[in-house]
């Protein structure tokens, strides 16, 4: 049995894996599906100080809270910062890291390092009546829908999950200073349908693994299938 710890990305929710978990456990496999909330005895469910390092704090918690070991961390589009910084706390738990679509950043950067059109967000946020709120992105005109999801009811569904993302997220920094990290197996899958034009996806090492997924940026929601038949062949 492996130990799936599914991490999801900005505006989204734990709810938006319902599809996934289920063919996972029915393999044998524990999953954990958290939403990256915030909440806890100092910290609102939402607020200006809640940031990369409290959704960092969310998934080390939970990995220690439940003693995990060798746990395949998934982190999906933002949460690629996210899983990042968690598997450099405390990467003798990690046995493999999954970047879904996600940002793959070095040590120090932030997610508008990585997508450069995340900087325009930041500064909406920042000019905002609010100071500190990024709301969920539009959906674009055909064929790219909401996160890549197309379909009238999926997008229903969607939409009823998404919520304002903190700016302090966008703006806090990975930290990838623990050697150890480096020695963790990483595989990356690649969204390849109606990639909207300014996302950039950098270059993957050769000696890690690259699979693709012939649908948008919501593959969980869109080829949940799919998706849990390449994640299954690392557990």
């Amino acid at each position: 049995m492996s130990t799936y710890l599914l991490v999801h990305g900005a505006w989204h929710s734990g709810e938006c894996w319902e599809r996934v978990v289920p063919l996972l456990t029915a393999a044998g496999h524990r999953v954990d599906a958290p939403s990256l909330t915030g909440h806890g005895e100092k910290a609102p469910l939402l607020g200006p100080d809640v940031g990369l390092d409290t959704h960092v704090a969310d998934v080390v918690g939970l990995i220690r809270d439940e003693d995990l070991t060798d746990v395949v961390l998934v982190g999906h589009s933002y949460a690629g910062l996210v899983v990042s910084s968690a598997a450099n706390e405390v990467p003798e738990r990690v046995g493999h890291l999954v970047y879904l679509d996600a940002m793959v950043p070095e040590h120090g950067e932030t997610a508008a390092d990585i997508q450069p059109v995340t900087r325009a967000l930041i500064d909406r946020a920042l000019a905002s009546d609010s100071g500190w709120r990024v709301p969920p992105l539009p959906k674009l005109p055909p064929p790219y829908g909401l996160f890549g999801v197309t379909e009238a009811a999926d997008v229903a569904w969607l939409r009823s999950m998404l919520s304002d993302q903190s700016v302090r997220s966008f703006q806090q920094p990975v930290r990838l200073d623990d050697p150890a990290v480096r020695t963790i197996p990483r595989t990356h899958i690649h969204c390849v349908a109606n990639v909207p034009e300014g996302v950039v996806r950098r270059p993957v090492p050769a000696t890690q693994q690259v699979w693709e997924l012939p649908t948008g940026h919501d593959c969980m929601i869109t080829m949940p299938a799919g998706l849990a038949d390449l994640l299954l062949k690392l557990g």
